[in-house]
Formats: structure tokens, sequence, C-alpha cells
């Protein structure tokens, strides 16, 4: 299977100090590399129609904004309002924290009604896993339990590789697990010896079985982060383009 045209976003958290200096100007660097999208985790104190023009300009489209629980919470509206107005469809919860089995199931309650407020304006909710979901509850882990008693309308999955990675499963079997309910997916790369963060294609992850069982799943848009970089950031993220398209 040839990548050369897949969707590929950039999760900007990967150059968050360079957004901190200059946020229009990392944008320009992004688009120059050669992403079609990015994905917010944070707006840099742009107006939604100034970030709708910048990003009308460079051709990148908005592939989803992580906004904190909290801030879904209390101003939900307000950041419908903003995602609407830029053109992003995707609203991502980003993280929760969790001490018992009782928290995932009320979690998935309080994430069926954002989704569904969130649908009734044609936005799609996903939840961004990290490790810490995989705890095991009488043989079904903690994120299970979220999607479990959730409605598939209303709450979508974005996978992260690398921390199903981290937590011991394999991403592609887990990807296909929630087929059709899958629309955003995290690429990440794993240094084999430390777990570290590696750019795509220098670490041990299966990136091609990750790929195609995301393609077969019906994913929209593969988002590469790198949460730390050993590399200028941009370097890591311009390296992981590359490897992604060399495959």
């Amino acid at each position: 299977m040839i990548y050369m045209d897949l969707p590929l976003s950039l999760q900007l958290y990967t150059v968050r100090n360079e957004l901190k200096d200059d946020f229009v100007g990392t944008l320009e660097k992004v688009a120059e590399i050669g992403y079609k999208g990015v994905e917010f985790a944070g707006y840099g104190g742009l107006k939604a129609n100034e970030m709708r023009r910048h990003l009308e300009r460079l051709g990148l489209t908005p592939t989803g904004s992580h906004i904190s629980l909290d801030a879904l919470k209390s101003n939900l509206d307000k950041e419908i309002e903003y995602n609407l107005e830029i053109g992003n469809k995707y609203i991502v919860c980003p993280w929760n924290k969790y001490e018992a089995k009782e928290d995932f199931i009320e979690t998935a309650k309080l994430f069926n009604e954002i989704g569904e407020k969130c649908a009734e304006k044609g936005l799609i909710f996903c939840y961004h896993n990290h490790n810490h979901e995989f705890v095991n509850f009488d043989g079904k882990y903690g994120l299970d339990l979220i999607y479990e008693n959730s409605n598939s309308n209303f709450l979508k999955a974005e996978i992260d590789t690398y921390w199903v990675k981290y937590a011991g499963e394999d991403p592609a079997s887990y990807i296909k697990k929630y087929s059709g309910r899958v629309p955003l997916v995290h690429l990440k790369d794993m240094d084999g010896a430390t777990k570290d963060f590696a750019e795509i294609g220098e670490g041990i992850m299966n990136i091609k079985d990750i790929i195609d069982a995301s393609l077969e799943a019906g994913v929209k848009w593969f988002i590469v982060e790198q949460d730390v970089c050993k590399r200028p950031p941009l370097e890591s993220a311009k390296i992981s383009f590359h490897n992604i398209n060399k495959m």
C-alpha cells in the first residue's frame, strides 16, 4: 500500500514552544513541511475569524481541537462556536483522571451529554486515550467501559497508538476493535530501549500495520504527535512526515 496521499495532520502540541514564540509563523512552517491539517491544543489568542483566515491561506484543514474537560463542562457553547467558525468538526477531550470503575462509567455518561450537544451542532466529540485507561476491571479495560457505556453516535475514539502500545496492547488490533468509531488516530513511534517518544519510522511501532488497520476501520485523519522531541520539534515533525511518505 502506498501512503503518499494519506490525510496527515500534526498535533500542534508537538511544537507548543514554537507556537508560544510565533503562532502564525509556526503554522506556516507546518504547512511548508507538507502536512494537510493541524490539530489544536490551544489557539494562541487568535480570534476565530483570524484563525480561519490563516488556515485557508495556508491550505491547512483543522482536524480536531483538544479541549480540557473543565472547559468542556464550563464553556462548551463558546468552544463549539469557535470551532464551527474555523471549520473544525472534531472536539476532543484529551485526558481525564480515574480512581475506580465507577469513575469510568460516570465519565461515559458525561461524555454522552457533551457529545449530544456537539452533535446537535454537527460536530463530532472524541476521547483521546493515554495508558492509564487500560486498568483492568473484571476482564475489561476502563477505556472499554467508557465506550460500552456511551452512545456511539455521541462519542467517538481518537486512538493514541503510542499509549496503547505502552499499556501492552497491539494498536492495530485495538483500532480494529472499534472499527467505524475511530475517525482520528494519533500516529507515534516508540524507542525500543527506553520507551521514549521517537519520530515515526525511527522506533519499534509497526506503523504500516497501524495505518492499514486504520484505513480499514474508516479513520479520516492520521495525526502525527510527538510529546517530547530530542531534536528541534519542527525537525522531528518533518522526519515523521517524510518517513511516512517513504513507506
